[in-house]
């Protein structure tokens, strides 16, 4: 949990930071999916094929990739929240140890991001991060707007749809740790179940 702020700032639990990367990455995702759905008018030939070949390939490698943050993003919070990696491992039909060695990296970025000797990054995406951990009210309140532009009109969600649920811990209580269940520990073997193994990709904090 990072200390030096005050306020209704310092009190955001790690699970609540957690929480906004998810919805910030799924903000992200669906702004890059949802370009899609729109038919340029100078995209297709005459003959309606792809007047630029590969693009539309190389755009969709950044919808996966995004998802791929979102699935990050959605483990961490899990696990900021309390889940074992038994938790982890059951809603993804794979064992605690897979599912350690699949998100283990990223959880340990967060960790570290909020670690008061964290070192300042030095590009725009860590400085993102670092943003987004050290000031989550106002990341929350940009994204309130974003929901609320996007809104279908037939949703109740109020004025503040994602600031408005933000758990804030009170100063009397304890941060939540989170518990590995028995037979949770790898060993260090980096042991992949085939057919059922979540594809490695690099952490959102990476």
């Amino acid at each position: 949990m990072i200390e030096d702020g005050t306020g209704a700032t310092a009190a955001y639990t790690d699970a609540a930071r957690a929480r906004l990367v998810m919805a910030y990455v799924a903000c992200e995702l669906a702004d890059l999916a949802r370009a899609f759905v729109p038919i340029g008018e100078h995209e297709l030939n005459p003959d309606r094929t792809n007047r630029s070949p590969g693009t539309v390939l190389a755009d969709a490698v950044r919808v996966i990739t995004a998802a791929q943050r979102f699935f990050d993003a959605a483990a961490v919070f899990e696990r900021m929240s309390g889940a074992d990696w038994q938790v982890v491992g059951d809603a993804l039909e794979v064992s605690p140890c897979t599912a350690r060695i699949r998100f283990a990296m990223a959880e340990a970025a967060f960790r570290e991001l909020l670690s008061p000797e964290r070192v300042p990054a030095a590009d725009e995406a860590g400085r993102l991060r670092a943003y987004m951990a050290r000031e989550p009210l106002e990341v929350a309140l940009d994204l309130d707007d974003w929901v609320l532009r996007h809104e279908d009109g037939d949703s109740d969600l109020g004025t503040t749809p994602v600031s408005g649920s933000l758990v804030r811990r009170g100063l009397n209580d304890a941060p939540r740790r989170t518990a590995d269940a028995p037979g949770s520990q790898c060993g260090g073997a980096l042991r992949q179940e085939e057919g059922r193994t979540p594809p490695l990709r690099p952490p959102i904090w990476d």
